[in-house]
């Protein structure tokens, strides 16, 4: 990393004081190599580059915990329900059949590339991937997550790498009924493997490529699993994610397993924990949010695509207060965290009877710098401070109109598309909105390729394999051109 000093100007820069963000006008940051050395006015050191965006707002690189890394085949539900019958629950004919990988090593390599790429251009700074296992032939495996360490190396995005693993999944019977099958050695299997590779990044010489253990979903785990992911979380101090709490069939099918919720479950058997980070957390109980504030649990909040089911925390704000640190998850396409931010502000607007005020702007860009920097035990990231890291989103405001606060001019008016710099450990990853050494229009082309691909195959893992043109039903009639 160059030592070289850089100053970067603008008519905002949210910089941060006394434990809090504070909103500076004309205002400079400078970071020397991959550190802050100031933020504020009047800088007189010497500086060896200098950038003046003008109508923007220089912020802390976003922290996305739930961050959107394939092609996502969830945006593909948003009018096609119920899952089981859409190809979002394997019908027993496909697990009969035998289930297989639908994309070869190459195409989830691409796919990597291309999510980390997108996450960089949403002003994303640190991300803990996410992808489907739908598609995949069991859990994801070492060797595509060590080719997503060299990706997001080249890139220059921080990440939290892990491969998922799980020792079970849902199969939808014949007759409709949704049930859970396990096959507990396959998992266990898959958790040591994942334990070494968190074991080895965590060791690497990168500062970008740190570890962590990603058990899928709560209804497919064991108690073993769990128990003994928890303890190499523990041992190998790095953040463990479940997702938890996120749907109705969970709930009957942990409840069925376990006579209790959920969370009741994980507190049980000493899963919960300062480094457990849960996304969902939609259907919790008080007594569920009580275990997972006691325990020191972050909630991954994903606005947009929990928005996109119908469903909605009661509320963001309500969890914050009962002791729940909050974080924000992309989750979906797209990764937005502008987009994600607003959903937020509005879902809780919607389903809390506290008023208008109970939930401000600052309350979900806390969630998404400052509470996804505390799940991380980071208090290097996700603020702009002296010693901080130089992890840095630059959000053009020149094509919205614009209050008095860049913030809430940001929420009302701002997207993912207005971010046009960032800078991750002092490199310069988005230069004016384009990736160096990244071409942009021949990775659409192959991203769109790939979506294509994993469309046609979505018959073979469909309840009584019906052709793609009834699985996915279109908005009006299509009217096709004949010869």
């Amino acid at each position: 990393m160059s030592d070289s000093c850089t100053l970067l100007t603008a008519r905002w820069v949210i910089g941060h004081a006394a434990g809090s963000h504070v909103v500076l006008e004309d205002a400079e940051v400078v970071f020397r190599g991959s550190r802050i050395v100031h933020v504020g006015h009047g800088y007189k050191g010497q500086v060896d580059t200098r950038h003046d965006y003008g109508e923007a707002i220089i912020s802390p690189g976003f922290i996305d915990l739930d961050a959107l890394s394939d092609l996502d085949t969830t945006i593909l539900s948003y009018d096609n329900s119920p899952p089981a019958a859409k190809g979002r629950v394997w019908p027993r004919s496909y697990v009969e059949a035998g289930p297989h990988e639908m994309y070869t090593a190459e195409e989830l390599a691409f796919q990597k590339h291309f999510a980390f790429s997108q996450l960089i251009r949403n002003g994303i700074t640190t991300a803990l991937p996410i992808a489907s296992l739908f598609y995949r032939e069991w859990g994801e495996t070492v060797e595509e997550f060590e080719s997503a360490a060299r990706s997001a190396q080249r890139l220059g995005l921080r990440v939290y790498l892990g491969p998922a693993f799980r020792t079970g999944n849902q199969v939808v019977e014949s007759d409709g009924r949704i049930v859970a099958e396990f096959d507990e050695a396959r998992g266990l299997a898959e958790l040591e493997a994942a334990v070494d590779f968190a074991r080895r990044m965590e060791s690497s010489d990168s500062p970008l490529i740190k570890g962590m253990l990603a058990p899928d979903r709560i209804e497919t785990c064991t108690t073993t699993l769990l128990q003994r992911t928890s303890q190499a979380s523990r041992q190998l101090e790095v953040p463990v994610r479940l997702h938890c709490c996120q749907s109705l069939t969970e709930l009957a099918l942990v409840k069925q397993r376990h006579d209790c919720s959920p969370i009741e479950w994980l507190a049980g058997i000493g899963f919960l924990s300062e480094r457990c980070l849960l996304p969902h957390g939609v259907y919790m109980s008080d007594t569920d949010i009580d275990l997972a504030a006691e325990a020191g649990v972050t909630i991954v909040h994903c606005p947009v695509v929990s928005a996109r089911h119908g469903s909605a925390l009661r509320s963001f704000m309500g969890y914050s207060k009962r002791g729940l640190n909050m974080a924000i998850g992309t989750d979906t396409w797209p990764p937005d965290m502008i987009q994600n931010l607003q959903q937020g502000i509005i879902m809780n607007r919607t389903v809390d009877d506290a008023g208008v005020d109970a939930c401000r702007s600052e309350n979900l860009y806390d969630a998404a710098t400052l509470g996804g920097a505390a799940a991380l035990q980071r208090p290097d990231l996700g603020k702009l401070e002296v010693g901080a890291c130089a992890d840095i989103t630059v959000i053009k405001l020149d094509r919205t109109l614009c209050g008095p606060d860049p913030l809430q001019s940001l929420m009302t008016g701002g997207s993912g598309r207005d971010v046009g710099n960032v800078f991750i450990h002092g490199r310069h990853v988005l230069v004016d909105g384009e990736i160096p050494g990244v071409d942009n229009q021949a990775d659409w082309a192959q991203a769109q390729q790939q979506f294509d691909k994993i469309v046609s195959l979505y018959p073979q893992r469909t309840l009584n394999h019906p052709p793609v043109e009834e699985i996915f039903s279109t908005s009006y009639p299509r009217v096709l051109q004949h010869d």
